[in-house]
């Protein structure tokens, strides 16, 4: 799946008007479409310099904080949607920032690559661990300090006392709701208090 799909597919999670806040927002992408597409407002978090710069120039608001550090600049429900996409695989403090995204905002979309996805399962059965264009990093140098599967999700999410909406999986721009955790290459959670 592409990141223009994972992009349409999500954005049309979040109601036109929203005021949005993307947890580790990259270049600033997600936000564009969202002003362009869905009328939504809000601000980006993002701690890569280069990112910061590249959300300066699309004109996205950007503030670059580094998010193991929380949220703390935020009151509750200051937002209608927290987004945290390819995100969560990054940060030491996962359920901190699972409770945060729902404090801070309204409903909280969490997406990030399903590592049960059945692609990775056979190359952990073949003794390799998988690259994919979700998970596109050798074992030696990726930048994730954790995998997910969809189910984790859910457990996690269940552990923060956190209501889960809707969950589903997202392949070649297909929402897959049948067995996403072994179908589908994303997983897509929403939350809520």
């Amino acid at each position: 799946m592409s990141d223009l799909q994972i992009m349409q597919a999500l954005g049309q999670l979040v109601p036109e008007g929203s005021r949005v806040l993307d947890l580790g927002c990259g270049d600033g992408a997600m936000l564009a479409h969202l002003k362009q597409a869905r009328g939504c407002s809000g601000y980006g978090i993002e701690i890569d310099d280069t990112n910061v710069l590249a959300c300066v120039k699309r004109g996205v608001n950007v503030i670059q904080i580094n998010l193991d550090e929380g949220l703390s600049m935020f009151e509750d429900a200051s937002f209608d949607v927290v987004l945290q996409i390819d995100t969560l695989q990054h940060l030491r403090n996962a359920e901190v920032m699972l409770r945060e995204t729902v404090r801070v905002g309204r409903i909280g979309i969490v997406a990030f690559p399903n590592f049960a996805h059945w692609p990775n399962r056979l190359s952990v059965l073949k003794g390799r661990m998988p690259v994919t264009k979700r998970l596109p990093y050798q074992w030696f140098d990726t930048p994730n300090i954790r995998v997910g599967t969809h189910t984790d999700l859910g457990v996690l999410a269940q552990r923060c006392g956190l209501k889960v909406q809707d969950s589903f999986g997202l392949q070649d721009g297909e929402v897959v709701r049948l067995l996403p955790n072994l179908l589908a290459g994303t997983s897509v959670y929403r939350l809520s208090r």
